[in-house]
């Protein structure tokens, strides 16, 4: 059958229903099938699908089913950032790419990086705590629940073996327990170097559970995730103890770097910080105080191919804003959940490729962790960029003007 031929074949089977989307034939490239596909939906639905068929990436690389094409989103670039970490130093200016729709986001981001930059740079630590994946188990009660974690804690080395023997870059680091009732959950940490390990960490604990936890114990694994990982969920067992990576971040401003280019003042900015983070959060039950973390985060996490809904996790994070007298500022911001990676997922599309070398990121070219410490350093300064920006515009009530200007 001619090749033209055999792909209307396909697409005639879609339009009249005798198979799936998902069940096109593997002799079909992934374009191909992205074609077929796309033809029939618009003989189906009558909306034309040309822009969403013309993109530049490798389709192959896509961790897509169904795959049609690709929605574009803009990109911008904040900076140049200084960051004093320990995989960048202020030496080296950083251009950061954003992805969003939002008006005024970067000019805003933009903004606080030149205030930082004045500064000398924002001073960022990261705490590589690790990625983390929960199972939950079904006992009998108290006596079966107790007899099994003493039984896992004797046995936490076969575990260990177990978890790390497919994998250079997996590490079991500890396994944390929890229980209630006839429920029992275990908070296996890991660390995954470079790849953000959610995957790693899912297949490790997989195989310890079907080949030695649960024939072991004789307790069954109700689920291989019990929330209590927890993974694309604000949690306080992540608040508290850390997931991914733990980012601080913080600079101390002048009174001239306040007036001058944030265009405000120490006073009012600590009044917002007081009224809105702080009170504002509490009434509101929130997890977290930041003005909003989360629009950096969403933007920097589609820029760079990180798994985008681990924002709902990432956004709880803290906010500071302190007077030193003055006129005289400290700013920091804190990030306790925050999943990165730069290998794996959408981090291997050419585009966020891009985006990633942009950075100084080029994978396998510096020792394992080294590059995703680097993407953490250069968020948290970024994030602490954003949040010093926005407040001082609501301190001086430029927010709005803002956004009329450049947002709609």
């Amino acid at each position: 059958m001619p090749h033209t031929q055999f792909r209307t074949h396909w697409t005639e089977a879609l339009v009249k229903g005798e198979i799936g989307l998902h069940q096109l034939p593997a002799t079909l490239s992934r374009k191909e099938a992205s074609r077929v596909r796309r033809e029939a939906l618009q003989r189906i639905t009558g909306s034309p699908l040309g822009m969403i068929g013309d993109y530049t990436f490798d389709a192959q690389r896509a961790k897509c089913e169904n795959f049609i094409g690709a929605i574009q989103i803009p990109v911008g670039v904040a900076g140049p950032l200084l960051v004093n970490g320990r995989a960048i130093t202020a030496r080296e200016p950083v251009y950061a790419p954003l992805a969003t729709t939002e008006g005024a986001l970067i000019a805003s981001v933009s903004r606080g990086c030149s205030a930082l930059r004045a500064a000398g740079g924002a001073v960022v630590r990261v705490d590589d705590v690790g990625i983390t994946r929960a199972p939950v188990f079904r006992s009998s009660g108290i006596i079966q629940t107790q007899a099994f974690l003493a039984w896992v804690q004797t046995h936490f080395d076969e575990i260990k073996q177990l978890c790390e023997q497919d994998s250079h870059h997996l590490t079991l680091q500890d396994i944390a327990p929890a229980a209630v009732g006839c429920t029992i959950y275990l908070r296996f940490r890991f660390n995954s170097a470079d790849a953000m390990g959610m995957n790693m960490a899912s297949i490790a604990c997989d195989r310890a559970i079907t080949e030695l936890i649960s024939p072991a114990t004789g307790v069954p694994c109700i689920s291989i995730s019990g929330n209590y990982c927890t993974d694309k969920k604000p949690a306080m067992v992540n608040f508290l103890n850390g997931r991914g990576k733990r980012i601080y971040a913080e600079a101390c401003l002048s009174s001239d770097i306040v007036r001058d280019i944030l265009k405000t003042d120490a006073a009012s900015l600590c009044e917002v910080q007081y009224r809105k983070n702080l009170l504002g959060s509490a009434m509101a039950g929130a997890i977290g105080c930041n003005a909003h973390h989360a629009n950096i985060l969403a933007a920097f996490f589609i820029a760079t191919g990180q798994d985008v809904a681990q924002v709902a996790e990432s956004a709880m994070g803290i906010t500071c804003i302190e007077d030193r007298g003055n006129g005289a500022l400290y700013a920091s911001i804190l990030l306790p959940d925050t999943p990165l990676g730069t290998v794996g997922g959408g981090t291997g599309l050419c585009t966020q490729r891009e985006a990633l070398a942009l950075m100084g990121i080029v994978p396998g070219a510096k020792a394992p962790g080294v590059d995703t410490l680097r993407l953490a350093e250069i968020l948290g300064a970024l994030v602490l960029a954003g949040e010093l920006s926005i407040m001082a515009a609501q301190a001086s009530h430029h927010l709005v003007q803002a956004h009329v200007q450049l947002g709609r």
